[in-house]
């Protein structure tokens, strides 16, 4: 009876776990734009009011910073973002907080922790 309970178990967390994907995937769809930008916990130099995300349904996103506009592919695995800029290399960054409104990053920049805090546009 034990191993089945294991077994049960198990399934049940692989389960939860793939919703859980699931749902982050299609929550972060749609224009999401930056109210804060910190550095080890205090605002950072970066204009954060100039800074916004855009993912799609088709796995594209862009980036725009100040005018500056990047785009490429994503995915969402769990809590974390994987985005590809054209003809650059994969970057990993933790999804702290997603909800239907709100997107918080924790990324490491060059050794340095930074949190970008989105409010989705309406």
């Amino acid at each position: 009876m034990k191993i089945k309970n294991i077994f049960f178990y198990l399934f049940l967390i692989a389960i939860v776990s793939c919703n859980t994907e699931n749902k982050n995937a299609a929550l972060i769809i749609g224009k999401w734009h930056a109210v804060a930008w910190l550095v080890n916990g205090n605002p950072s130099s970066n204009n954060a009011a100039q800074t916004s995300f855009t993912f799609n349904d088709k796995n594209k996103y862009t980036f725009d910073y100040a005018g500056n506009v990047d785009s490429g592919t994503y995915k969402v695995d769990n809590k974390s973002l994987y985005t590809t800029a054209d003809k650059q290399k994969e970057i990993m960054v933790y999804i702290e907080k997603l909800n239907t409104d709100t997107l918080v990053f924790n990324m490491n920049r060059g050794g340095q922790a930074e949190t970008l805090i989105l409010v989705k546009a309406k």
